[in-house]
């Protein structure tokens, strides 16, 4: 058997010429076998035919096994050149052909070198692209973060101007100034709650000692 790859071949025929002629011997091994134990069948018949026979059924076996082996050591020499003219002739491409699929490498020839620098440069093209990818990840992150602040500050204007609009209805024109009298009204508001609860927890006081 050829210790030869074939390689191109096997991707031409979608099987190794190897493996082919493997397959091929293997069938008239087979078949060979089959021969022989039908040769066997049939002489045993006849020897049971013909009266006072001598020759055992083990002597037949014996005799058929020897004529296998004889007829094997002649099949391995015959297939042995069979498989040469085939591997050279049939199941061979030659050299100087080209097969369909592999016509860009004529067109566009390169050497180990210039096939390792293409390849260390998709690599480099991989990591910046997945740089970039993260980088835009990042930025959309961003975006939607300050989409939201846009929005948080989008309700206090509205506030804001909700504001203005009230203390304008009441007559107050300057925002600041209105602003001011708010703060100032609500910090007495909280001074008029304090002592309300004050008085409140005076109160209670004597009705609990009562």
């Amino acid at each position: 058997m050829s210790v030869n790859p074939m390689a191109y071949e096997a991707q031409f025929f979608g099987f190794t010429p190897q493996t082919c002629m493997l397959r091929v011997y293997i069938a008239f091994q087979d078949y060979l076998f089959e021969v022989m134990l039908v040769v066997e069948t049939v002489i045993l018949k006849k020897l049971e035919a013909l009266p006072g026979c001598k020759i055992t059924p083990l002597q037949v076996r014996k005799s058929t096994e020897e004529f296998l082996l004889f007829m094997k050591k002649h099949l391995d020499k015959l297939f042995s050149k069979m498989e040469e003219v085939l591997l050279q002739l049939v199941l061979n491409i030659p050299k100087n052909v080209l097969l369909p699929e592999d016509k860009v490498h004529e067109q566009y020839p390169y050497s180990k070198e210039q096939f390792q620098e293409l390849q260390d440069e998709v690599q480099q093209l991989q990591k910046q692209y997945r740089a970039e990818v993260s980088a835009g990840q990042a930025l959309r992150a961003e975006l939607e973060e300050q989409k939201v602040v846009q929005a948080e500050l989008e309700k206090i204007l509205q506030w804001f101007d909700g504001l203005e609009n009230i203390c304008r209805e009441h007559g107050t024109g300057n925002f600041k100034e209105s602003f001011a009298f708010l703060t100032q009204n609500a910090k007495r508001l909280q001074d008029v709650l304090k002592d309300v609860e004050e008085k409140s927890k005076k109160i209670k006081k004597p009705n609990q000692l009562l």
